[in-house]
């Protein structure tokens, strides 16, 4: 039994082993490749080079760094502030307030997750130019704001609310709202926690709809400039890696300072 034990232990690790170990792996990658040249990139160099300091000066002479990281950060924030605002309250609404038409409607709401994006594409663009929010980051920001997703999650994570707070706050005449803002939101803070990292890395990362919105550069977020870098005709990879390398760092910060409260709220533990 003790061998036996053992040996499962030994597989357990070498498992999570080789899991960290390609986890982490494309991560390291990108810091070697960001140090060698693009000639050496496409040989397939393995090892660390000294072209870093040349990459970083040429990334920054050709990219207005500040301008692309301040339009990422008010979309991605923006975004992911009003879509947990939003979400939060209808995953609230549906699980606190029953009626007979509740699960319909909540189901029509699911129904929305099976629908690929490229079959809104067009009709999302057509209300943007309608609207005159063609190039701004309002385009960008308005289609996320009611995540089918997020709503799923929040209804899911209140199942686990204490329903005797909320009597005892009404006992105590306070308003919904009140219980909301007041009760509700810090009880489900890792929960809220979990569904900002979530968001935010999904704004953050975003491609597709800002590549179809955004029309000049001054609009460009980060993501997208990293690909025009990659899609030139002589792209320079040592180039491109840097500006991957920085466009990753703030999704790995915000996930790190908020590693514990994830885990918490992805398992649906309520405080």
């Amino acid at each position: 039994m003790n061998a036996s034990r053992i040996l499962g232990t030994a597989l357990q690790y070498a498992f999570l082993g080789l899991a960290a170990f390609l986890s982490i792996f494309p991560f390291f990658w990108m810091v070697i490749s960001a140090s060698n040249t693009s000639i050496d990139i496409i040989g397939g160099k393995t090892s660390f080079g000294d072209a870093f300091s040349t990459n970083v000066t040429n990334f920054f002479t050709q990219v207005d760094v500040p301008l692309v990281f301040w339009n990422s950060t008010k979309v991605a924030v923006l975004a992911t502030v009003l879509t947990i605002v939003v979400s939060s309250l209808a995953g609230y609404g549906f699980e606190m307030f029953k009626s007979k038409a509740r699960e319909r409607v909540y189901s029509l709401v699911l129904l929305t997750l099976m629908i690929p994006f490229g079959a809104l594409m067009i009709p999302l663009f057509m209300m943007m130019a309608k609207t005159g929010l063609i190039n701004t980051h309002i385009a960008i920001m308005l289609p996320t704001i009611a995540s089918a997703f997020i709503i799923f999650y929040f209804r899911q994570s209140t199942k686990a609310f204490p329903t005797e707070l909320r009597d005892a706050a009404k006992v105590d005449g306070l308003k919904e709202w009140q219980i909301f803002f007041y009760i509700y939101m810090p009880v489900m803070r890792s929960t809220y926690a979990a569904a900002f990292v979530i968001v935010f890395m999904t704004n953050w990362n975003n491609y597709l709809w800002p590549l179809i919105v955004l029309q000049s550069n001054e609009t460009k977020t980060i993501t997208l400039v990293v690909s025009s870098l990659a899609s030139a005709y002589y792209p320079d990879y040592g180039v491109v890696m840097i500006g991957t390398i920085l466009a990753t760092l703030p999704t790995l910060f915000v996930f790190f300072v908020m590693q514990r409260q994830f885990v918490q709220g992805m398992l649906g533990s309520v405080k």
